[in-house]
């Protein structure tokens, strides 16, 4: 299995798929952006692409364009809550270093 889900980020990514029914579910990758190299990008999917490489966990479709798999093996998504702040945080073993402002980071 290439990622998984916490149970809070599963929930919540259900909660943004029931509200949108025209999605098939969530894309996850990464692209060249910042001073680390790479960064993540999670979007909504509206269908599943050639290369994508789709795994279904917790009841929610992830869909992994090949390219990016390598550089998520192992990760884990969490959607968190502290305080005012909220949000998705990638935990990715693959990860070397991040940049000073943690928007990217090398493998």
């Amino acid at each position: 299995m290439a990622l998984t889900l916490t149970a809070s980020a599963a929930e919540r990514v259900r909660g943004f798929l029931e509200a949108r029914q025209e999605t098939v579910g969530v894309r996850v990758g990464v692209k060249p952006s910042g001073c680390s190299g790479l960064s993540y990008i999670m979007d909504f999917a509206k269908e599943i692409d050639a290369d994508d490489v789709v795994f279904e966990v917790q009841g929610v479709k992830l869909l992994i364009d090949k390219e990016s798999l390598p550089f998520l093996e192992g990760m884990e998504l969490d959607y968190t809550k502290e305080g005012l702040n909220e949000g998705f945080k990638f935990n990715n073993p693959n990860v070397k270093s991040t940049c000073g402002c943690g928007t990217s980071f090398s493998v």
